[in-house]
């Protein structure tokens, strides 16, 4: 089960990130997903498809037909969505929304990531293990107690962008700091919205698995983005031109 302390926020963001290509966002992740306009919009979005035309209307049948184009379509990318009805969507049923939610997240932004025939989750955290190696003071074993003390993802920044966090100033006895810097530069130069509450993953005992895998997700692909623009670019100064 999700726990709803962390996710809402963390998942909101996370839509948002993709919502505002489009212009829009949502508030409230319960409710703003009731009538399936915006649903449908950010899986067109996150997919570059196009959905079958929404229903406009406001009437309850309208907004659970608009909620199974979006269960319909995500069907179609070979997940099961088990126990996911729209009604429950519709209803507002929080608990629903976010076992939808983190559905998308895992097939859209979790399940192509692949490192050494490992994917999803065990590639994603092979990629931390093997960026984060060199670093004094990390070891990521997990996505919960690994990332508390902030340092994994100032080292994951550092690595990939070592002029804008000066790593040897960090301690491990400074974790609101850590997470605030590697919050706050994500933000503002790789485009990374605020996903996770400093103060939440510091005082629970073991912090919302969910949460940061999707906050992490967003590093693997602004980097591996960025590293792939960069090797594209670099063959075509070495590659004659086709005439």
């Amino acid at each position: 089960m999700l726990r709803s302390h962390v996710s809402p926020n963390t998942f909101t963001a996370w839509c948002n990130s993709h919502l505002r290509k489009a212009g829009t966002s949502i508030e409230n992740i319960e409710d703003d997903f009731r009538n399936g306009l915006k649903l449908m919009l950010l899986l067109e979005v996150i997919s570059g498809e196009t959905l079958p035309k929404p229903d406009r209307g406001k009437m309850r049948f309208h907004k659970i037909a608009n909620v199974n184009k979006a269960l319909d379509f995500i069907a179609s990318k070979g997940v099961k969505l088990v126990s996911i009805g729209a009604e429950e969507i519709v209803d507002g049923n929080l608990k629903m929304t976010l076992g939808m939610i983190w559905t998308i997240i895992l097939r859209f932004a979790i399940q192509d990531i692949s490192v050494e025939e490992m994917t999803a989750k065990e590639g994603l955290l092979l990629w931390c293990q093997r960026k984060t190696a060199p670093y004094k003071n990390v070891n990521v074993q997990n996505f919960h107690l690994s990332f508390k003390d902030g340092l994994a993802f100032c080292a994951l920044i550092h690595r990939h962008r070592p002029d804008l966090i000066d790593y040897s100033k960090l301690s491990k006895d400074n974790p609101l700091e850590n997470l605030n810097t590697a919050f706050d530069v994500a933000e503002k130069y790789l485009d990374i919205p605020r996903m996770l509450d400093p103060d939440d993953l510091i005082n629970t005992p073991k912090p919302d698995e969910r949460a940061i895998m999707t906050y992490v997700s967003c590093y693997y692909h602004a980097f591996q983005g960025a590293q792939q623009v960069g090797y594209e670019s670099s063959l075509r100064l070495i590659l004659p031109a086709k005439k």
